[in-house]
């Protein structure tokens, strides 16, 4: 009896079928008013029947005609396209079709999953799609239904295969790897990150190397370049060991979304990558989270786990909703970051009143620390300002936009007014942007 049900439930019917016994009763109703079709609609009405049969018997006829595995990544890296295959292996003696519905985590709230495939008999395919996660935490898989027809497509056949599979999301790694490579292989400047001009050549000699686009012309040794035939230069080694720490703010202006992620998801994948660029220079890198009281502290360190520790703390952080308290802040850093650091403080400043509450703090840890706030720029607040005005309605928004605009940039003169560095950017340029200042300020030797 279980066996029966579990038929009924995997069988489905097809539009096919279904036009097929529309054709049958509308020759019914014909016959009706023309007798002289005698038994024709009868034998339409059967031979549909027959097929269906014939069709549902195909479909079933193989206790395991289809074998389908999803196979993911062992984590999904926030914010970038991860792959997930499937791939698909038919029993059936005769070619199928096939229609994919893969039951997604419920975070991508997609409801209109659906691929599509084509096996020989016992042929078998591998088919691909990507996600986009833009939240970090445990993402649960469904099951993988697959419906199967034969070449009559009058009925199909559900299965259910590879049945739920959580995957944990976390920070941004696979922009982190990408970072790294460019790093170890000094190509930053393909993503947009500057090559920063050295400052003198108090640094110690290193070795002589060939030219590569982007250094200093002053570094070239001519001796090296007249026996060598090619351009030379003098490489250095740079000032190591210094400790760079990524301060993350989670209260609750970290809640803001732009391109689908928070703030504070957009700040954590930064700091992956800088803090990730900062050990392969041989700095020391280590985290801090707070908002309304101390969250997460990461000592500075080199070690060669420090970057296994640092996803593992960034994977957990949740943004708050109350307003963070920099008094905190600053009493936690005085006593636990002792030697003078780099620190890059990742937060949202939407106003100059909620600065100047927390400028007494900042100013306090700027005079034992190399401070750099790092805040956001609303993308969409300047394309209100550059979007032309045709009503007066629209003169109002682009002048409240313009506002707006302007005190953002009064806090960046603000905070340098009183010697402290401030990096304001779109989100999208945030990971550049802090490269580029940490690259910089390790060049001039400022810490």
């Amino acid at each position: 009896m279980q066996q029966i049900i579990g038929i009924f439930r995997a069988l489905y019917l097809r539009d096919r079928l279904f036009m097929l016994l529309a054709a049958a009763s509308l020759l019914h109703v014909t016959a009706f008013f023309m007798p002289w079709l005698g038994i024709l609609p009868s034998v339409f009405t059967g031979a549909a029947a027959l097929l269906a049969i014939v069709d549902a018997w195909l479909v079933f006829s193989l206790g395991n005609g289809i074998d389908a595995t999803r196979r993911t990544p062992e984590r999904f890296s926030n914010g970038d396209d991860n792959p997930v295959e499937l791939d698909i292996v038919s029993r059936y003696p005769f070619p199928v079709t096939l229609e994919l519905v893969d039951e997604l985590p419920e975070q991508f709230q997609r409801r209109d999953f659906l691929m599509h495939a084509r096996l020989e008999a016992r042929g078998e395919t591998r088919l691909r799609y990507t996600l986009r996660p833009v939240k970090r935490g445990i993402y649960t898989f469904g099951a993988l239904n697959v419906f199967v027809r034969s070449p009559l497509g009058l009925v199909e056949r559900r299965y259910r295969c590879s049945q739920g599979r959580s995957v944990p999301v976390y920070p941004s790694f696979l922009q982190m790897r990408r970072y790294q490579l460019m790093a170890i292989n000094d190509r930053l400047s393909q993503v947009g990150i500057k090559r920063v001009r050295k400052l003198g050549h108090s640094m110690e000699f290193e070795q002589v190397r060939d030219y590569v686009k982007g250094d200093d012309i002053r570094t070239i040794n001519w001796k090296a370049t007249a026996r060598r035939g090619q351009m030379m230069v003098n490489g250095y080694t740079e000032e190591r060991s210094q400790q760079v720490y990524c301060l993350i703010d989670k209260g609750r202006t970290m809640r803001m979304p732009f391109d689908g992620m928070s703030l504070l998801d957009h700040a954590i994948n930064a700091s992956v990558v800088l803090s990730n660029v900062a050990l392969v220079k041989q700095d020391k890198a280590g985290i801090l989270t707070f908002s309304e009281d101390i969250g997460q502290f990461l000592p500075a360190s080199s070690r060669i786990a420090q970057m296994g520790a640092i996803l593992e703390v960034l994977h957990h952080q949740k943004t708050r909703f109350l307003e963070s308290d920099y008094e905190r802040l600053y009493t936690f850093v005085r006593k636990r970051i002792s030697q003078r650091s780099l620190i890059m403080l990742f937060t949202n400043f939407e106003s100059l009143g909620g600065l100047r509450r927390q400028l007494p703090y900042l100013r306090r840890i700027a005079v034992d620390h190399l401070l750099m706030v790092v805040f956001f720029e609303n993308p969409m607040l300047k394309e209100r300002v550059e979007a032309p005005a045709q009503t007066v309605e629209e003169v109002y928004h682009r002048t409240i936009a313009a506002r707006f605009d302007q005190e953002k940039r009064q806090i960046v003169r603000e905070l340098r007014l009183h010697g402290i560095g401030s990096i304001l950017t779109p989100p999208s340029e945030l990971t550049v942007q802090a490269v580029n200042s940490y690259l910089e300020i390790k060049a001039r030797q400022a810490i």
